[in-house]
């Protein structure tokens, strides 16, 4: 199920007084927060837009400020808010890449149709990512996102179907 709206960053706290904000970023490339001109962080059951006046960098961390905002105390409540962009918005992926959010849920199962599980979350280990897929009783089974293991993904279908590794079952 593709969705409306794609997280990019978390803000963690506030920075100096002028109104800029620490965020973590959840997009692989932070520096896409250059190219952006806004943001959408949650209000109630809605979005607010924050338009995006400066960008910076911090070790691991963006720092933003908005137009909307030029003082600390304005931007006290943005900590511990998600950041989000329009999906039209989103980064263009390459064939075979898939946004995190799009993977997590899907049912996965192998080649002869066996159910495997459910993708529960993602581990970026540098190499390669290792999808991690529970069975109904609870165990988890981590399988390599690699072409040798990952046979199809179909969104709008929700499913995924692996070739297991010989060992994958006993690790």
């Amino acid at each position: 199920m593709q969705q409306a709206y794609l997280q990019v960053g978390a803000v963690t706290a506030t920075h100096g007084i002028r109104g800029e904000v620490k965020v973590f970023p959840t997009t692989d490339d932070s520096t896409r927060f250059k190219k952006l001109k806004e943001v959408l962080v949650e209000k109630g059951k809605d979005f607010e837009t924050l338009h995006i006046r400066g960008v910076r960098f911090m070790k691991n961390l963006v720092l933003l400020s908005f137009q909307e905002y030029d003082n600390i105390n304005q931007v006290e409540y943005l900590k511990g808010k998600k950041l989000f962009v329009p999906r039209k918005d989103a980064v263009a992926l390459e064939e075979n890449e898939y946004f995190i959010s799009e993977l997590l849920g899907l049912q996965v199962c192998d080649e002869e149709n066996r159910p495997l599980g459910v993708l529960q979350d993602v581990i970026s280990t540098g190499a390669n990512d290792v999808y991690v897929v529970r069975d109904a009783s609870g165990k988890d089974l981590l399988i390599p996102a690699i072409a040798d293991c990952i046979r199809n993904v179909d969104i709008p279908q929700g499913t995924m179907t692996v070739h297991l590794l010989d060992g994958l079952r006993d690790l």
